[in-house]
């Protein structure tokens, strides 16, 4: 069983929520995440961050234009690229439910290049591989982004990898370990 760092801060109790804390965490927990864990909990120990942050997410995850396959493909690159299994655990299942082939995913676990049928999913995943390794894209993968995807889409892709940035840097920062007993055999039997 792999030993994980002791989580460096808690979130609040729920017994001690002001009511700021109290607003936020029920607009979460009604909303489509269903619930208030990992990232999300420890930014209620800054209310207003938790606040805008929810509103960020909400909007990255649920109301892009992108296909959910194409946000579930960035977000496992996120979480990979930032190494922050939290992530990965939580989005493998959402990334196979969306339809992204499970190949592609292992592949990613394993931190290897897929290999794609789908033109689409290619470029999503090297324009989000690109942009948190060099912390660019080239001209040709950004023109060959926009011809794929379009414009809107790009600018949506890159709303997503950085609030996916955030809640890696959460995690990875605030040591959230992953759900489970095993949570790497967990990662790579699922």
């Amino acid at each position: 069983m792999t030993q994980w760092p002791a989580q460096r801060m808690a979130a609040p109790n729920p017994a001690d929520y002001n009511s700021r804390q109290q607003e936020i965490h029920d607009a979460i927990a009604s909303g489509p995440r269903g619930g208030v864990r990992g990232p999300l909990a420890i930014w209620l120990n800054r209310p207003e961050l938790a606040a805008m942050a929810q509103e960020l997410g909400r909007y990255c995850r649920y109301d892009t234009v992108l296909d959910p396959k194409f946000s579930e493909l960035a977000i496992l690159v996120t979480g990979r690229v930032f190494s922050s299994e939290y992530e990965w655990q939580i989005h493998k299942g959402h990334a196979l439910k969306a339809g992204v082939p499970a190949e592609v995913i292992e592949s990613i676990r394993t931190n290897q290049r897929p290999t794609f049928g789908d033109p689409a999913l290619e470029v999503v995943y090297d324009f989000s591989f690109a942009a948190h390794v060099t912390r660019q894209v080239d001209d040709a993968l950004y023109e060959r982004a926009v011809t794929t995807l379009g414009e809107q889409a790009v600018v949506d892709l890159v709303g997503l990898l950085g609030y996916y940035t955030l809640i890696s840097l959460t995690i990875n920062i605030f040591q959230i370990p992953p759900m489970g007993e095993d949570p790497v055999k967990e990662l790579s039997d699922e």
